[in-house]
């Protein structure tokens, strides 16, 4: 169809015969894209129209920018803006807030935040979620944000890292911090409860602040209690909260942990589809790999974290506690997701990130390796590399089946999120590893799952990537090609797009995405950052 356009019509940006999918998952079609400032002016057949820049998109495909709905990028983007790693894969926006979040913080939190990465550059001023917010967008950031309200911030905020339920006081507060960030923007309540001290927090609890944060068009978002054995468990606690809280609610990275629990995975889609047959607002999204990536420290049970890291540590120098670790570990898989059983050993767990530059000739080995160089028990090895590193030491964890990742990735109602950093293969990154998700996500899903394995057609894809997670966030205006949308516009080869780091070579970028545009702006052209810096916060509905 042809706009009606004049030879005086003029934009400021033309992508011309494309083949454009505009993210709501039907059929495509060629066509030209108008962008006059930062919204889409105009789309399908645009003749007798100039521009200040045109881009030939030819034999090309143009799509909504994709929406990471699982980023840990907060403090890489304060370090280096241009998140490289997601935005040329295509990724234009970037929500934040699994259980943690930039705020609302308390002196010590400030502290604590200020050293949790040594090696990267970044100064923490703000105090509240949405003053981190706009922080970063002043500072200067290549891709969208937008955040939940961690539960382990809120928890933290007024019961530090004790081993109790909130009292009644304690939780008036949660909710008006609750109330003051989701007034200021924020999406909804975000958890992670294998985690200490959200372990210790009650599904009431949980409730209570959905509660809080509902008049406000809240939601609410889990990385789940148990993932393993435990995941229907998991999946049922969060259908009560959305059902009492009254509020939508998303899996974490869907995915059944360990080969004992891999026949769980077809049963917690059919609890899925069951609660959204009942009219509840449920979904998730999924990384496309088998492995997972977190602490080596999560692989002690979370109650030996209690009082915090360095609680852990000291007991980590206690031979009779450190018995008692390694009794959990090898004994125990009630009440607690075991991530050592759920992998099935030591040569199944590869340490990638340590904070100690003497230990860093561990980055990139198994578990096993480096205990038999050390010529220790594995669980003894885990035990002193924390202690030595003080820090959770990032590793992945290879407990995933590939049916049960291809099963989860064909359902309607997942989206993808990367659940890593947005960085750069330079500087300061080159001298940690990372789980290959970090670079290559997104264009997995394109390059393998698509493209090569028919897993998914095209347009449901992007669907997928775009609209999917922009209606499940409440984000105005985006996720869609269509006039009057904000101007997040992707172009990329859907025959050549696909992943290329590894495990063994992990900072690798992707290939096939050509341009990529944010808020109306070329942030990546012919492959190649532009040098701008177009990104913005985003804000939940509740903002006044």
């Amino acid at each position: 169809m042809a706009m009606p356009t004049s030879p005086e019509t003029t934009f400021d940006l033309l992508i011309r015969n494309g083949t454009i999918y505009d993210g709501r998952g039907g059929a495509p079609y060629t066509g030209d894209v108008a962008v006059a400032g930062d919204r889409i002016a105009a789309i399908g057949r645009i003749e007798n129209a100039r521009a200040g820049t045109e881009i030939d998109a030819t034999g090309l495909a143009v799509a909504p920018g994709f929406i990471n709905m699982l980023s840990h990028a907060y403090l890489t983007l304060l370090h280096d803006g241009r998140g490289l790693s997601d935005l040329l894969q295509g990724v234009t926006t970037e929500i934040f807030g699994e259980g943690s979040s930039m705020g609302p913080l308390r002196p010590e939190d400030r502290q604590s935040l200020q050293a949790l990465d040594p090696a990267l550059t970044y100064d923490v001023t703000w105090t509240s979620l949405a003053e981190y917010l706009a922080t970063a967008e002043r500072q200067g950031i290549a891709l969208n944000i937008a955040s939940y309200i961690g539960a382990t911030t809120l928890r933290t905020y007024v019961a530090g890292h004790e081993n109790r339920p909130l009292t009644t006081a304690e939780l008036e507060t949660v909710a008006g911090l609750i109330r003051d960030e989701m007034s200021a923007g924020a999406l909804g309540i975000g958890s992670a409860l294998i985690y200490p001290p959200a372990f210790f927090a009650s599904t009431e609890e949980l409730i209570a602040m959905c509660r809080a944060a509902a008049p406000y068009g809240g939601r609410y978002i889990s990385h789940l209690r148990n993932e393993g054995l435990g995941l229907l468990d998991g999946i049922a606690e969060l259908v009560r909260i959305a059902r009492e809280a009254g509020v939508p609610a998303e899996i974490y990275h869907l995915k059944a942990s360990g080969r004992d629990a891999w026949p769980n995975m077809p049963r917690a889609i059919a609890a899925i589809e069951a609660a959204r047959a009942e009219g509840l607002a449920i979904t998730a999204d999924m990384y496309t790999y088998t492995a997972g990536a977190t602490g080596l420290a999560n692989c002690i049970p979370p109650w030996f974290h209690e009082g915090g890291p360095e609680a852990l540590y000291q007991r980590l120098s206690d031979p009779a506690v450190r018995a008692e670790i390694r009794h959990a570990i090898l004994e125990s898989r009630e009440g607690w997701e075991n991530l050592y059983a759920n992998a099935g050993g030591a040569e199944n767990i590869l340490l990638l990130q340590v904070h100690t530059p003497a230990l860093r000739h561990v980055q990139g080995k198994t578990l096993a390796e480096v205990a038999a160089q050390r010529g220790t028990d594995p669980i003894d090895t885990l035990m002193d590399l924390v202690r030595e590193d003080r820090s959770r030491i990032t590793t992945a964890y290879f407990m995933m089946s590939e049916e049960n990742v291809r099963l989860g990735l064909q359902q309607p109602w997942v989206s993808l999120g990367s659940d890593a950093g947005a960085i750069a293969a330079e500087g300061v990154f080159l001298t940690r590893a990372v789980h290959p998700r970090t670079y290559g996500n997104f264009a997995r899903m394109l390059g393998r799952y698509v493209h090569k394995e028919r897993l998914v057609p095209l347009a449901e894809a992007i669907r997928r990537m775009t609209s999917l997670p922009a209606d499940n966030l409440g984000l105005d205006r985006r996720g869609r090609l269509l006039p009057g949308y904000f101007a997040d516009i992707v172009v990329f080869d859907p025959a050549t797009i696909i992943d290329r780091a590894t495990y063994a070579e992990p900072h690798r970028y992707a290939d096939g995405v050509r341009d990529v545009v944010v808020n109306g702006q070329i942030e990546v052209r012919n492959g190649s950052f532009s040098g701008v810096f177009a990104g913005r916060a985003l804000y939940g509905r509740g903002r006044r």
